[in-house]
């Protein structure tokens, strides 16, 4: 294996991986970069679990190179510096939630006396300081995911990858989570981030990976992502006609006076507003790129098509 960039703490380069006939990754390549906020998306079956998986170890690819900068480490994984959020719930549903976590922070190499204090501090934080002693089973899938959350932590590891961390979450706790992710970040810790909630990860990544069918479809900052995209996203609260200026546009009534229209990417944003202004009297309005949520439904649906007319 290669020297890593000094900036890097994970670099996929080229992973493949085949199932029988079916290629769930084919050829991905991208780096993760020290304290980040990453962002792995995709529809389901897209590839980002066989991806993890590989990341993680679980599985190991057919061709190309994972590679690690961890402590310690040579470009090898060293699974006492990773941590593990999975998409499904894992946990000892009879066992009590100390134990539970106790076990799992012992398995990382964590002395006891130090987890025990650790895990009284997440327990605490997330608001489940009186759980200590609950079997797991009594608590709420919410609860349940708060729990496997500090199991993921707990040890501190230099990469951590949460797979729909937000699941069974109501918003207050998904705004602790956002928070407390955070800073996580803030303080060093790498973080691989995958969800379906777009405006999640919008307000949580800089850089995303999108792919589907296990093909890369972009890979980026998320600011220059929406630029190239280059559509813009207007909502307007008006009075007055205007529908010959935005016949034949992608107009979306949002509630009485309140329109959405996405522009066509050459579109010249100005001349489009100074025509508007001619025809209608404008009460309110914003423009901005459209957010992730949108790109991210469009380019699957690109993507599928180029697979369904591929030869």
């Amino acid at each position: 294996m290669g020297q890593l960039n000094d900036d890097l703490v994970l670099h996929l380069s080229e992973v493949q991986k085949r199932f029988d006939d079916v290629t769930a990754v084919a050829g991905v390549s991208f780096g993760v970069q020290r304290g980040e906020l990453f962002g792995l998306l995709g529809p389901n079956g897209a590839g980002k679990t066989t991806l993890i998986r590989m990341i993680l170890g679980i599985t190991r690819p057919d061709r190309g190179q994972i590679e690690f900068a961890l402590p310690g480490g040579t470009g090898r994984l060293r699974q006492e510096r990773v941590g593990y959020l999975p998409e499904e719930r894992g946990l000892y549903e009879d066992r009590q939630v100390g134990d539970t976590l106790l076990y799992l922070a012992a398995l990382r190499g964590l002395p006891c006396p130090q987890a025990r204090e650790r895990i009284l501090y997440w327990l605490d934080r997330l608001e489940l300081g009186r759980h200590f002693r609950s079997r797991l089973k009594e608590l709420s899938k919410g609860m349940q995911q708060k729990i496997q959350f500090i199991a993921a932590v707990l040890h501190q590891p230099d990469l951590v990858v949460l797979d729909e961390p937000f699941a069974g979450l109501d918003p207050v706790n998904q705004d602790l989570f956002q928070e407390i992710i955070r800073e996580l970040s803030a303080g060093g810790m790498t973080v691989l981030l995958s969800s379906h909630q777009m405006n999640l990860v919008e307000q949580l990544c800089d850089r995303v990976f999108l792919i589907n069918h296990g093909r890369q479809v972009l890979y980026g900052r998320l600011d220059q992502i929406k630029r190239d995209y280059g559509q813009k996203l207007v909502q307007l609260k008006y009075q007055g006609d205007g529908q010959t200026l935005l016949a034949g546009l992608p107009v979306h009534q949002l509630s009485e006076g309140r329109i959405e229209v996405l522009l066509p990417k050459d579109t010249d944003i100005n001349s489009f507003l100074q025509t508007l202004l001619e025809q209608v009297a404008i009460e309110e309005i914003s423009v901005a790129h459209p957010p992730l949520h949108r790109i991210f439904v469009e380019l699957v649906h690109q993507s599928q098509e180029e697979v369904a007319d591929a030869p």
